[in-house]
């Protein structure tokens, strides 16, 4: 920890320059400001946001933790190969990870740099001679990426030491893992703050900044997540008579590259693309399989589909060819059989130092996840229903439906989170929230306990600071 604290004290708070008033898009990173003569002005604040957004480029990558958590370790996606020590990144889905896991411990980095970023501007505001309405905004926004972070992160690593200030690093000894419980109240706290005071989404002039919308609707996967299918009804519900969001008409849709912060689009990460100095999205090179560089200039080899989740989709369901590429015809004309995910293709990119400057943007949150989650909170399957006829395939409930296959309300839901969200970092948690991981995982051919649900401790960590106590089973 005192590592941690100390390289993110030195140099990753990464304010943002060039103008305050433009995006976090248009903005390039430097880390020489000085935190004790910088949070004066409405502007600085302005840089120090742009700079918190900017850690969701990090947080929600397309090798991040939250990607190998939620596709690595479920029965989604594989690795076949891929850059950095392979041994470490096929072990999330070989569920053989230890302690000494070299992803693990960056993940945990990037995770409390990420917070580092957040927590400075919440430090300094109160005591800025500012707009006292900006000032609330501005803390609601905070605290809404504050409670999205930590919520990911206890599901991902259990208890946590939670840290919702800046640290000394002799402060950081001090701080050990709280456990679940108590991470779980500092993230119902942050979003019911978010949710009470940031503005409706048509009200957000900034594409990217979170909403009222956006605070509920993670609110209420909280909550169900917690097992209170009560409160995530009704916090789900007040995104769905918000009257601010609806399907789009074709699923194809939601995946062409110029169509972004549509009226389906709960909570975005903004890419700008096709030039450099501005933020790239790596998704469509990440997920073209390793060294064909016969449709990309790089091939990242991450999120290679299982033959699982293609058998998933149902045979008429149009979703599974707009999500998944059978494989690709090398440079000598032999089609390799690898099935890899093409939402967030972008064909048309321009090249920019040798790879593609793709501009795709990616949703955290979207109405999609908001109505199958309201099924899972209600035992309703009309919201699931909506779903299913935006794709054009047999409502639940009606002849044509594979009942067979999907007999209860609940099995359905989770067919349907699976297709419709597939590759979008849902399934993991899926499986987690609803106590189905070991049964699901295990019956696959995962060597997967309970203990191994989650990720272990970094042992840095615990070599740094010998207090911090490490998971069962590491």
């Amino acid at each position: 920890m005192n590592k941690i604290y100390s390289i993110i004290t030195a140099g990753l708070l990464c304010i943002l320059a060039t103008g305050c008033k433009k995006s976090f898009l248009d903005l390039a990173p430097i880390s020489n400001s000085n935190a004790s003569n910088f949070y004066k002005t409405q502007a600085d604040f302005d840089l120090a946001v742009n700079a918190a957004y900017a850690t969701l480029y990090v947080f929600f990558a397309p090798q991040s933790g939250v990607s190998y958590f939620s596709e690595q370790m479920s029965d989604n996606a594989t690795i076949y190969n891929v850059n950095g020590i392979q041994a470490d990144k096929k072990a999330f889905k070989d569920f053989t990870l230890n302690s000494s896991n070299s992803q693990v411990y960056l993940f945990w980095q990037q995770s409390y740099r990420s917070l580092f970023n957040i927590n400075i501007v919440l430090d300094n505001i109160d005591a800025a001679n500012i707009d006292a309405g900006y000032k609330e905004q501005v803390k609601a926004q905070m605290r809404f990426l504050r409670g999205m972070y930590y919520f990911y992160m206890v599901q991902m690593w259990g208890d946590l030491p939670l840290v919702t200030k800046t640290l000394t690093a002799d402060e950081s000894y001090t701080v050990l893992r709280s456990p679940k419980a108590a991470i779980y109240a500092q993230v119902i706290s942050d979003l019911q703050f978010a949710s009470a005071t940031l503005p409706l989404a048509s009200a957000i002039t900034e594409p990217g900044h979170a909403s009222k919308g956006a605070a509920q609707a993670l609110l209420g996967k909280v909550y169900l997540t917690m097992g209170d299918k009560t409160q995530a009804a009704t916090a789900l519900q007040q995104v769905v008579t918000s009257g601010q969001y609806s399907l789009l008409p074709q699923y194809s849709s939601l995946w062409i590259v110029t169509n972004k912060n549509t009226k389906e689009s709960i909570f975005e990460i903004q890419f700008k693309g096709g030039a450099a100095g501005v933020p790239l999205s790596d998704y469509y090179p990440e997920y073209v399989p390793y060294e064909n560089f016969s449709i990309t200039l790089y091939a990242g080899g991450m999120n290679q589909v299982t033959d699982d989740l293609y058998n998933e989709f149902e045979g008429t369901d149009p979703r599974r060819n707009i999500t998944i590429s059978l494989g690709y015809n090398n440079k000598a004309g032999v089609f390799i059989p690898i099935k890899y995910p093409i939402k967030w293709t972008d064909v048309n990119a321009p090249i920019i130092n040798s790879r593609e400057a793709s501009a795709n943007n990616f949703m955290v949150l979207r109405y999609a996840d908001v109505l199958l989650l309201l099924t899972e909170a209600t035992g309703e399957p009309s919201y699931l229903n909506q779903v299913r006829a935006r794709a054009g395939v047999a409502l639940y409930g009606a002849a044509g439906y594979p009942s067979t296959t999907y007999p209860t309300l609940d099995l359905a839901v989770e067919h349907e989170r699976r297709v419709e969200l597939a590759i979008e970092f849902q399934r993991g948690f899926d499986l987690r929230r609803t106590n189905r991981a070991l049964q699901v995982l295990s019956a696959k051919g995962k060597p997967v306990t309970e203990q191994k649900l989650l990720l272990p401790v970094p042992e840095i960590v615990r070599q740094q600071n010998s207090a911090i106590t490490q998971n069962p089973g590491y």
